[in-house]
């Protein structure tokens, strides 16, 4: 579900619809003053009437409609993927399939995660973000985050909670091989242009999006450690910690992990 962020719906598309068909594909604008987009044929896109409410409210009821949907397309597919329109889930490539053939030879009872990747832009040595280019081949840093280990893969019904970030009642599994890189603060131009979005604004969200600018400083200044090393470290620790508040959520111990995307990774989003 998305508004007002074409920029990384566009690249959403392009990416689930080469790994998945754009038939299968669900779309969901917040909001009937939302153009519905003539770029995505085959994409069921769906205006809905605007979810009301500040950040937690609005969230919260935005993955209560979300989570009705999957229960709903489950009767049709084995497993169904909820993510955010900057996040996307990818496969390792040394595993040498693709996204459905993956999910597809793995048993998901009920949900499965990619180990989160927080990218972020390195201002020492990274330029302003480009829309033709792969994502990856600009962006090499990322920061190896709890919040982002979504339980993003359900084949059955389930409610999750805000943000995807938890399933109510259930406990989660990352799968080895899988990651979910989120692209959310990959720019700094593009989230000061967000805390003047007068939507965004008067929903509340100024705080959140103050809070991009940790990730950005954290892999600006922090030494990239080595990916194969740090993520093996990161998925068994997350896969047995929980933070005593959430039994259902990753920990790392409040860890902050910084390591490089490897080249292999460049042209796949």
């Amino acid at each position: 579900m998305v508004r007002n962020d074409e920029f990384f719906l566009r690249r959403w598309v392009a990416y689930y619809g080469k790994e998945l068909g754009m038939e299968n594909l669900y779309v969901f604008l917040d909001g009937k003053d939302q153009p519905i987009p003539d770029w995505c044929p085959g994409v069921h896109v769906t205006a809905c009437d605007k979810i009301p409410g500040k950040v937690v409210e609005l969230d919260r009821r935005r993955l209560e409609f979300l989570s009705d949907v999957a229960a709903g397309l489950l009767e049709k597919y084995d497993l169904v993927i909820g993510t955010d329109a900057d996040e996307f889930l990818v496969v390792d490539p040394s595993e040498s399939s693709g996204l459905a053939e993956f999910l597809s030879s793995i048993d998901v009872r009920t949900s499965v995660s990619g180990l989160g990747v927080d990218v972020g832009q390195n201002i020492s040595c990274e330029g302003e973000i480009e829309s033709v280019s792969p994502f990856l081949s600009q962006r090499k840093y990322g920061l190896l985050s709890t919040r982002y280990s979504k339980p993003s893969v359900v084949s059955r019904p389930v409610r999750w909670g805000s943000g995807f970030h938890r399933i109510k009642g259930h406990d989660f599994h990352i799968a080895r091989g899988l990651f979910l890189f989120h692209f959310g603060y990959v720019d700094l131009k593009r989230i000061e242009a967000r805390f003047n979005d007068k939507d965004r604004v008067s929903g509340g969200w100024s705080r959140h999006l103050a809070k991009r600018a940790r990730t950005i400083s954290l892999v600006s200044r922090k030494k990239a450690l080595e990916w194969e090393k740090w993520t093996e470290f990161a998925r068994n620790v997350q896969n047995l910690v929980r933070p005593p508040y959430a039994w259902n959520k990753p920990a790392m111990f409040n860890l902050d992990i910084v390591v490089r995307i490897p080249d292999r990774f460049n042209k796949i989003v």
